[in-house]
């Protein structure tokens, strides 16, 4: 018996836990038996359809995710052409809810593994190998009637919802980290969410799980051992518990390797003085934080059921950014309900005034099976019926007010995410009336000038943002091109001198410059920060 997993990533530095942890699982009791095959949705299509067809399995399991679908159909349709005699099973979130239409849709497909999927794809392998150990001249065929968390398409009815112990979860990295070299490296310490946010899948799932902290001890120093560059928690909110949150931040910091980072997705209103404090202690570049404001409109903030106290977001970010240790990202979506473009506005002003590490834009995505997918014809919410199922317009947000706000989104990645224009964008901001105000300028002028379809190079840049500054607004021309030059000296390594910069600063300066312990980066006496790397 040859069962085949196949995960197809959003990119090569990415990978699939949830494929390895099956594999893991199921190794138990049938070992030998589970193979794994990750792709990327960059291949060529023939190459993972030869790749898939070389191994030959008997069943392939494929894992689904808005990012990788359109590929996954693709396989559907295909697949049964060439290997007519291979089982197809399906699981992960995209075929978790509306599985009838995989079944109405793609013939081959034998099965749905709705919700967690360990138990029950363990009992799928274990009813192929007891059927091709009793077969003899006659094929016996495999049962798979009582299985949880199943749909099959003669029994499309799920029987039972099952969930698992967290402590049974193999470690999926224990026999070495060779295959995930270069890759970023997931770690799942908890199942669940105690937050029910409408358009978030993690709100279905009723109860939080977690892994014991011996486990999650002696893993978390397994990596430390390995001097893995970065681990990622993939806990939805990882500090719903506030003493185990605390216990692992204790570990970290008393077993630092120097070398390891790790990230958390919190929920920042959440964090106590304590917290903040084990923090604070942590060696910079140690932990970094990813906190989910979302919005700061209370009405939508109540649409999609979801709490926060932007008063005590804003101190715990401040006082965690006080000591420059910790990495903060922080997260909005535009097209909420009761959200327009002047709410979006405020939103965005009121993040930016907490002076994040990176600010990202993201837009809501209705995915299936979500709360908020019963809610689109209430709060007038058109999205897109292909994968990711992104926000068209709603009630409050007009479709070409949306464009625009992507347009900002790639403004704020370019000249505040990057950041390559510390010196410069403290100065822009004062030319408009706000942070948003500045960015949504840029983005006009990008329009303006086309500069969307031929994506300028990284040294044209900033002649872009002194024409823009010179164009668009009253400041000061020498002002505006000596921030520049600090920037760019401070980010780049010219051989020669820049057409822009009129003089490059002297060495002096740059004897006053000390690297920010968090990043790497450079660190002026005015206390700003600009990136070597990006």
């Amino acid at each position: 018996m040859n069962f085949l997993l196949v995960a197809i990533n959003a990119k090569y530095i990415h990978s699939n836990p949830a494929v390895y942890s099956l594999q893991g699982f199921a190794e138990r009791v049938y070992p030998g038996v589970v193979s794994v095959s990750e792709y990327t949705i960059n291949h060529h299509f023939d190459h993972i359809l030869s790749g898939i067809f070389s191994q030959h399995p008997d069943a392939i399991g494929i894992s689904t995710y808005i990012w990788n679908i359109e590929e996954v159909k693709k396989l559907l349709r295909e697949l049964p052409k060439i290997l007519p005699d291979m089982d197809i099973w399906l699981g992960g979130p995209e075929v978790s809810y509306h599985y009838e239409e995989f079944f109405k849709n793609y013939p081959k497909v034998r099965g749905v593994i709705v919700g967690e999927g360990e138990t029950s794809f363990t009992r799928i392998v274990g009813a192929y190998v007891k059927a091709e150990n009793e077969s003899g001249d006659e094929i016996v065929e495999p049962d798979f009637s009582d299985i949880p968390n199943l749909a099959l398409r003669e029994r499309p009815e799920v029987i039972e919802h099952t969930t698992i112990d967290m402590d049974a979860l193999p470690f999926i990295y224990e026999d070495g980290m060779s295959t995930f070299d270069n890759r970023i490296v997931y770690y799942e310490s908890s199942r669940g969410c105690p937050f029910r946010c409408s358009y978030c899948l993690s709100s279905l799932d009723k109860t939080t799980r977690f892994r014991s902290l011996p486990f999650v001890f002696r893993e978390l120093q397994y990596f430390l051992d390995q001097e893995v560059p970065q681990v990622k928690f993939i806990d939805r909110t990882f500090n719903a518990d506030k003493v185990r949150t605390k216990a692992i931040w204790n570990y970290i910091l008393e077993h630092d390797n120097g070398k390891t980072n790790f990230h958390f997705e919190i929920a920042g209103e959440l964090m106590d003085k304590e917290e903040i404090d084990l923090l604070r202690k942590m060696r910079p570049g140690l932990v970094q934080l990813e906190i989910g404001v979302q919005t700061t409109n209370q009405d939508a903030l109540i649409a999609v059921n979801r709490s926060l106290s932007l008063h005590k977001l804003t101190e715990v970010v401040k006082e965690l950014t006080k000591a420059h240790n910790v990495h903060i990202h922080l997260d909005l979506i535009a097209g909420l309900p009761y959200e327009g473009l002047r709410s979006f506005r405020s939103s965005f002003n009121d993040v930016y005034a907490m002076a994040p590490t990176q600010l990202q834009l993201g837009f809501l995505k209705v995915l299936k099976g979500s709360p908020i997918e019963a809610d689109c014809e209430k709060y007038g919410i058109l999205y897109s019926d292909t994968a990711p199922y992104e926000v068209l317009a709603t009630r409050w947000l007009k479709f070409e007010e949306l464009q625009h706000l992507k347009y900002v989104a790639e403004m704020v990645e370019i000249y505040y995410n990057s950041n390559q224009f510390t010196k410069a964008l403290p100065y822009l901001v004062t030319a408009f009336d706000s942070p948003y105000d500045l960015f949504s300028a840029l983005a006009d002028y990008y329009v303006e000038k086309n500069y969307f379809e031929a994506p300028p190079a990284r040294a044209k840049k900033y002649e872009i943002l002194i024409a823009f500054a010179n164009e668009k607004t009253t400041l000061d021309c020498e002002e505006i091109l000596e921030a520049l030059t600090m920037d760019y000296y401070l980010r780049e390594n010219p051989k020669s001198k820049p057409d822009f910069v009129k003089q490059p600063p002297a060495k002096e300066l740059f004897d006053m410059k000390y690297r920010d312990p968090l990043t790497g980066n450079f660190r002026l006496m005015e206390d700003t920060e600009v990136s070597e790397e990006q």
